[in-house]
């Protein structure tokens, strides 16, 4: 496996961890930026996955 694979699995997984939590009330103290900071962090990683995916060499 990638490492960028990893990098976007390991966000992906933690992202969806504190979205659950927060969502049934573990981890409510957290503020939405937290969320939307964690999202876009899965976005580029995702992005980047694609880009070092489609390389040639």
């Amino acid at each position: 496996m990638r490492v960028t694979t990893s990098i976007f699995l390991f966000a992906l997984a933690i992202t969806a961890a504190v979205w659950l939590m927060r969502g049934f009330g573990i981890l409510t103290f957290l503020p939405g930026a937290v969320i939307w900071i964690l999202l876009i962090l899965t976005i580029a990683a995702g992005i980047l996955d694609v880009v070092q995916r489609t390389r040639r060499w």
